[in-house]
């Protein structure tokens, strides 16, 4: 519901609030313009008093001066029977140019305030500013879901999926930007609902007409007390009395409140506060305008200026998960189909499955309904059985999709015995470098079975939209409902570039675990390497293969070659191509950012945890530790003679101090051991990292990960410190696969 919201309100005001940002954007510059051309003094430098005496000498017939809210300090005068405006030094009162209301910004103002339709307009700008203020608040929303919490909201941003920049450009634009929008919409709508009567004005109170003044001759204005007192920083206006009237009044204005000064005595003959309501409105005015704050104006300006950036990713957004929903043809009714799949997808990837599911069971004679969860009926009359394909948004949450399924399904009636009695199966997408992976998919389990819905077939995972792990659970399937069912889908890839294998080196194959780092360059001449960094990956799709193989990256581009580890799988697709690759040989490859997966900013400790290929990422950071920060590496491996990877390296980096110790272990050596025993021998000082606010980062198989957080749980338990807490803060990340 919350995405839907946001979707409408942007689609609705896109136009509108393109208009309002670039002109607000613009606007931004005046206040900024303004304080650039003058001196401004800062407070205790001088008084008003002070500065008009200055100013009388320059202009004589100086009817004003006003204090403009950027600081600059504007002089209204008579000379010759004409009269004019300078913007001046209030150090000297000498004159340093004409000031005059610039005809662009006021048209400008015009655009902005009333897309140049007069009080049609203002309605319409008003209802602009609502609809961002909409905007920015389920925005923030939706990004503290995806990131996994409030606390998490300016941490590094999660992935986008395979083969999409918009969804990442969108938040990252929107994460940066959201704050000072939000605070110049919700800005925007009170002078709007003020301007219309929506909300009452503050009155601001003025001070009476003094009815007896002195009458006798006036004192120089710099002696006046009235004026000494007041500071130039606190002035808004001082009208001059007229100079053949003895009974005329200084009338001064302040940022607090104003009155009438005696030309004689300088002293207040009456004086009124403004209020703090009407002050509060005048602060409200100047935070939206930024006159008073300019550099809070050039933050809401470059705010601003993401708006056609995320105008354009979100219109984008919309139409990939418009385009990625499928076109169903034959979808069967309800309550004729035999078999129901629903669907929970945040970005609509998961449909892609479903419609390969769709087309796989209709193949096998079965009779298909598929719909989003959020359409689970109360009653199927035909349904033999119930296939759920979920994502999971956030830290556990429903995605889009599957916002209402587990609240409809507490409420089915009783009654509805075909319903409650139908076997059902979950199969969960998601990426389990995320400590939430596929956590919505286990609470629609465990709900299916308080409910005492009978299992056809055990929760299954989907790791990053693996095509292979699909397609095996469409076997396991087709077993269980006695039925041969092949699947087949083809996620959507992104353009590829051409990389060219430039140097190898083998490990490994002493110890039947062959194993090579490759490099690569751009093979086009003169092109060059995408942009990447170490602990991001690369979608390598080999030849004759429906679906890319991703690699953890050991280099970042700077580094001028896209370096990985592979290790040859048996029957393995992809790292069979590769490992035999010849040099000067290419590949097809393209960069998916996980931008999760790196050290955090700081000083605080890293602890590397890694076996065999998953040195990759690792060896990455150790590298960019220009600064040496403490790293402590884990790494397991066969025998130090046959596969100990990047070894000289990993000694140079010792000596340089980017790696600050090094701990290995090796299954196939005289005494055998593995990375967790190595954790556990060092038990006393991994406990004092963590004291020390340390982070974890984990590369490598998933039995490893499982063992290494088996055992790290142990070592924590006296710090009264668990895995699930380290990752719910950000200090233990993992990449496993």
């Amino acid at each position: 519901m919350l995405r839907r919201l946001h979707s409408f309100a942007g689609l609705v005001a896109a136009l509108f609030l393109l208009i309002t940002a670039i002109t607000g954007a613009l606007l931004s510059l005046e206040p900024a313009l303004q304080r650039a051309a003058a001196p401004v003094p800062a407070r205790g430098a001088l008084s008003v008093a002070d500065v008009a005496a200055k100013v009388l000498l320059v202009y004589p017939g100086t009817e004003q001066i006003e204090r403009l809210p950027s600081g600059a300090v504007v002089v209204y005068f008579t000379e010759d029977g004409q009269t004019a405006a300078d913007l001046i030094d209030p150090f000297t009162g000498t004159r340093l140019g004409t000031y005059q209301q610039s005809a662009v910004f006021a048209r400008l103002k015009d655009l902005h305030r009333a897309f140049l339709w007069d009080d049609k307009g203002r309605v319409g700008a008003g209802i602009v500013a609502l609809l961002l203020s909409v905007l920015c608040i389920s925005g923030l929303f939706l990004l503290a879901a995806r990131a996994g919490g409030w606390r998490q909201l300016f941490g590094p941003m999660r992935s986008a999926a395979s083969g999409t920049v918009s969804p990442r450009l969108h938040a990252e634009l929107a994460r940066i930007a959201a704050l000072g929008l939000l605070l110049s919409a919700l800005t925007g709508c009170w002078m709007s609902a003020l301007r219309f009567g929506l909300l009452t004005e503050a009155p601001e109170l003025e001070a009476d007409f003094p009815q007896s003044v002195a009458g006798t001759a006036a004192a120089p204005v710099g002696a006046l007390p009235a004026l000494q007192q007041t500071d130039l920083v606190d002035l808004h206006q001082l009208i001059f009395p007229s100079r053949t009237d003895l009974q005329d009044l200084y009338a001064l204005r302040t940022h607090q409140g104003s009155g009438y000064v005696d030309q004689a005595t300088g002293a207040w003959l009456s004086y009124a506060d403004y209020g703090s309501g009407a002050r509060l409105q005048t602060f409200i005015v100047e935070l939206h305008t930024g006159e008073a704050y300019w550099w809070l104006g050039l933050v809401f300006g470059v705010a601003a200026l993401t708006v056609p950036v995320l105008a354009v990713t979100g219109v984008q957004i919309w139409w990939q998960r418009r385009r990625a929903m499928p076109h169903l043809q034959g979808n069967s009714a309800a309550d004729l189909a035999d078999t129901i799949v629903l669907v929970g997808s945040e970005t609509n990837s998961t449909w892609g499955f479903a419609n390969a599911l769709f087309e796989g069971l209709k193949a096998a004679g079965c009779r298909v309904h598929l719909a989003p969860m959020d359409q689970l009926a109360n009653h199927y009359a035909k349904a033999e059985r119930l296939l759920i394909l979920t994502s999971t948004y956030g830290d556990g949450d429903a995605p889009a999709s599957a916002s209402q399924f587990l609240p409809k399904l507490q409420k089915l009636p009783s009654t509805s015995q075909p319903t409650l009695s139908l076997p059902f199966a979950v199969l969960g997408f998601g990426d389990r470098q995320f400590c939430s992976f596929c956590a919505f998919a286990d609470r629609v389990t465990e709900a299916l079975q308080q409910q005492q819905w009978p299992q056809l077939l055990a929760t299954d995972y989907v790791d990053r939209q693996s095509v292979a792990t699909f397609e095996h659970w469409g076997t396991a399937l087709g077993k269980a409902i006695g039925r041969p069912l092949t699947l087949h889908n083809t996620p959507e890839l992104p353009p590829s570039h051409t990389l060219m294998l430039v140097e190898r080196q083998n490990y490994g194959e002493a110890v039947q675990a062959p194993t090579c780092v490759l490099r690569f360059k751009a093979a086009a001449p003169g092109s060059a390497l995408p942009t990447f960094s170490a602990g991001d990956l690369v979608g390598i799709l080999p030849p004759g293969g429906a679906a890319p193989r991703f690699y953890s990256l050991a280099s970042a581009n700077t580094d001028g070659v896209l370096e990985i580890c592979v290790r040859q799988q048996d029957h393995g697709l992809c790292s069979g191509f590769l490992y035999n690759l010849k040099l000067g040989e290419t590949a097809a490859g393209f960069i998916q950012k996980n931008a999760r997966f790196k050290p955090a900013a700081g000083k605080s400790p890293i602890l590397l945890i890694g076996a065999g290929t998953g040195i990759g990422p690792l060896i990455g950071f150790i590298r960019a530790n220009s600064a040496q920060r403490p790293m402590y590496l884990y790494w397991g491996g066969r025998l130090a003679t046959a596969d100990f990877l990047y070894q000289d390296e990993l000694n140079r980096c010792l000596a340089e101090k980017r790696l600050t110790q090094l701990h290995t272990a090796f299954s196939r050596s005289a005494t055998p051991a593995y990375v967790q025993d190595a954790l556990q021998q060092d038990a006393e000082h991994i406990r004092a990292l963590m004291q020390a606010d340390g982070q974890i980062l984990i590369c490598g198989g998933r039995r490893m990960a499982s063992d290494v957080a088996t055992t790290l749980n142990t070592l924590l338990a006296p710090l009264a410190l668990d895995v699930d807490q380290l990752k719910k803060s950000g200090r233990y990340i993992e990449d496993s696969y």
